[in-house]
């Protein structure tokens, strides 16, 4: 048989088929209805095993993120493993390393810190040494509380830091902050100072300097004191950590910021501030606060 007498044979077999009665218009209407139906249903399945798909997704990630907020943590026990074809996450920087996959400055010990505070050594001796600084200079009429043995570490009233703040063309950036506890009878308040050696970003112009300090905000002067120009804020605004704090700019580079706070926790505040704004402004010149 060829194609032509195959069509024929075709045509005929059709042409002895009963065409099927027309549809009225109740009936189409309750077809179109049903298939609507099917079609909502299998909308619904579908969105359920995606929910279920995404609980499963969510439960191989642990809640808490332990890794310091540079990545996610390992699976929890028991769940899915990614697919061999995920794109696995970037590498993260070892203990020793920055962000930047620089190494961490060299401790004492001849390797790498395992973060940005000097434990020991020479950076850790300078955070020591302007704690002794700030002790020296409290005014007559204050008191500067030791620390109690087995005190715990947010409550003492004596502390000092020395942290790496960045390597900048090269150059090591650190930072000192040392603070007391101010006593005047039972009545409180605090005394900082923070240091930010050469080759720092902060900017020069002095109240734009002072306003770098942590963050904070407030009415600013330019006070001149022996020849410096020093950015003083003598009145906070939305911060009472500290009501006055004073930021000068050494020619070296070295950054000096010295802060007062008239009250500390929920004591009784002191009844004056231990420094007049010409004081505190020629506090950051004083070169025991000098450090590199």
């Amino acid at each position: 048989m060829n194609g032509e007498e195959l069509r024929e044979t075709l045509r005929s077999e059709m042409a002895e088929v009963d065409a099927p009665p027309p549809l009225d218009a109740a009936t189409a209407l309750a077809v179109a209805r049903r298939a609507r139906a099917r079609r909502h249903t299998a909308w619904a399945c579908t969105g359920a095993a995606a929910a279920v798909l995404a609980v499963a997704g969510v439960a191989g990630i642990t809640a808490i993120d332990t890794t310091g907020g540079r990545g996610f943590s390992a699976a929890a026990p028991g769940a899915a493993s990614p697919r061999p074809t995920d794109t696995p996450p970037p590498a993260l920087p070892t203990p020793s390393e920055t962000k930047t996959g620089q190494p961490w400055p060299t401790g004492p010990d001849g390797r790498p810190q395992e973060d940005r505070t000097a434990s020991a050594g020479t950076r850790h001796d300078q955070g020591v040494r302007l704690l002794d600084a700030i002790v020296a200079v409290v005014p007559a009429g204050y008191t500067a509380p030791e620390n109690l043995p087995n005190q715990p570490a947010d409550q003492l009233p004596r502390q000092h830091q020395a942290q790496f703040e960045d390597r900048l063309n090269g150059v090591d950036v650190w930072s000192y902050l040392s603070s007391v506890t101010l006593k005047q009878g039972d009545r409180t308040g605090r005394l900082a100072v923070e240091v930010h050696t050469a080759g720092n970003a902060l900017p020069s112009e002095p109240c734009d300097l002072a306003r770098q300090f942590w963050g904070m905000q407030g009415e600013c002067q330019v006070t001149a004191v022996g020849g410096r120009q020093v950015g003083v804020v003598v009145r906070a605004t939305g911060d009472d950590r500290f009501d006055q704090w004073a930021a000068y700019r050494h020619p070296d580079g070295v950054v000096v910021y010295v802060a007062q706070a008239g009250k500390l926790g929920t004591g009784p505040a002191l009844t004056a501030l231990p420094f007049s704004v010409a004081q505190l402004a020629a506090l950051t010149g004083d070169e025991r606060f000098h450090l590199r």
